[in-house]
């Protein structure tokens, strides 16, 4: 039988993914999108939603599409009069820019899950499952071993600032050793080094406990760094890839701090819309809290060399920089066994598919290269070093 599926977020990079999903399988679908200019500003124009506040080209017309920010209540009650089903993807995302627009991330993460959550609650009984979107930030740190091959626990994983200023780049056991990456599972205790990654995780804990009190259903998805077509290519405070991406389409060198040799997990966007709509729709599937990423690690020098080869700028090295962020992780990539188990997910699509197919999707974009300005915030504020 159909459903009928708010989809907080709907109008951005992975909800008009899963809005497609839900369209192509029959449901019935309802977007909710503040379609905030930072991130809609290069991609919001005319088309079939010129008529209801520009929304973009990329989301079905056959969608309903709601202009409003849910930290209203009485946007997020008309959000979701008469749906069965919750998929909340609505955030403001970035985590340097989170350290000093702290009231507005907490406004537009944690106060509007809970205007959407009350709203849920006033009408008991009719949503009958609900997906949040959650993040690889929660964990800081990934899990790391010792040279010896002995779990270390997380708080003998911190990087100190003297390091850092001396280019020691990665954490070390007392013997002055590297520690080992492995990769983090969802049993790892939570470390958030931001006040976005401590949004993310008072929104999939809220949502939980809420869940919990009213037999709701609810499960959280930790995404590790999604990509692919659609990203917002001119938010400097996007994920990686699409912020590499804008300096390449500009002509000019990504920057990557550091050496270059963090690593870090990058999955499809296909991938993690399928997990959104298998979490929501299927109640065969388990509650709980499940890291959705590819389950391989790549480092950001090679990531950014691959992305200037694809889109044929091998000219284009990579700036490595040297400098650091305040916050910033090493290592921190997915171990997916038990989304694998327990949800059945199984990531389809390898980088190397994944950014052929970005490559031929950003030859019809343009971007605006916000990156130094970006740079320049967060340095006046002695966010980076």
């Amino acid at each position: 039988m159909p459903s009928h599926v708010l989809v907080t977020g709907g109008a951005g990079f992975i909800g008009s993914h899963v809005v497609d999903r839900l369209l192509q399988a029959g449901h019935r679908v309802r977007v909710v999108d503040a379609l905030d200019p930072q991130v809609h500003a290069a991609t919001t124009g005319g088309g079939a939603h010129a008529s209801i506040a520009a929304f973009p080209e990329h989301l079905d017309p056959t969608a309903e599409a709601v202009r409003g920010d849910l930290a209203d209540p009485g946007v997020a009650d008309a959000a979701v009069e008469g749906v069965d089903r919750v998929i909340h993807l609505a955030a403001a995302v970035g985590v340097g820019q989170s350290m000093y627009e702290i009231a507005g991330y907490t406004r537009a993460n944690d106060l509007a899950t809970a205007q959407l959550l009350e709203a849920i609650v006033r009408r008991r009984g009719a949503v009958k499952r609900l997906t949040v979107a959650s993040s690889m930030s929660v964990y800081g740190e990934g899990r790391y071993e010792d040279a010896d091959g002995d779990a270390v626990p997380p708080e003998a994983t911190g990087r100190r600032r003297e390091d850092l200023e001396n280019d020691r780049w990665e954490p070390m056991d007392g013997a002055g050793r590297p520690l080992v990456p492995r990769p983090t599972a969802e049993d790892k205790p939570t470390d958030c080094s931001s006040v976005y990654a401590l949004g993310k995780l008072v929104q999939e804990q809220m949502c939980g406990i809420v869940g919990d009190a009213y037999g709701i259903p609810t499960t959280a998805l930790r995404f590790f760094n999604v990509y692919g077509p659609r990203q917002a290519l001119s938010n400097p405070y996007t994920g990686v890839i699409a912020i590499f991406a804008s300096r390449l389409l500009n002509g000019r060198r990504p920057r990557v701090f550091e050496d270059g040799q963090q690593r870090r997990d990058f999955v499809s966007v296909h991938d993690v819309a399928d997990a959104v709509v298998a979490s929501t729709l299927d109640d065969a599937l388990p509650a709980g809290v499940f890291n959705i990423g590819s389950g391989a690690s790549v480092c950001i020098r090679e990531l950014a060399e691959q992305l200037a080869s694809v889109l044929g700028r091998d000219d284009l090295t990579p700036e490595l920089t040297g400098n650091f962020r305040i916050g910033d992780i090493r290592h921190c990539f997915a171990d997916t066994g038990k989304a694998e188990r327990e949800l059945g997910f199984a990531p389809k699509v390898s980088l190397v598919e994944g950014m052929a197919e970005l490559a031929g999707w950003l030859e019809t974009q343009e971007a605006q290269d916000n990156v130094e300005a970006a740079g320049r915030e967060l340095a006046e504020r002695g966010l980076t070093v």
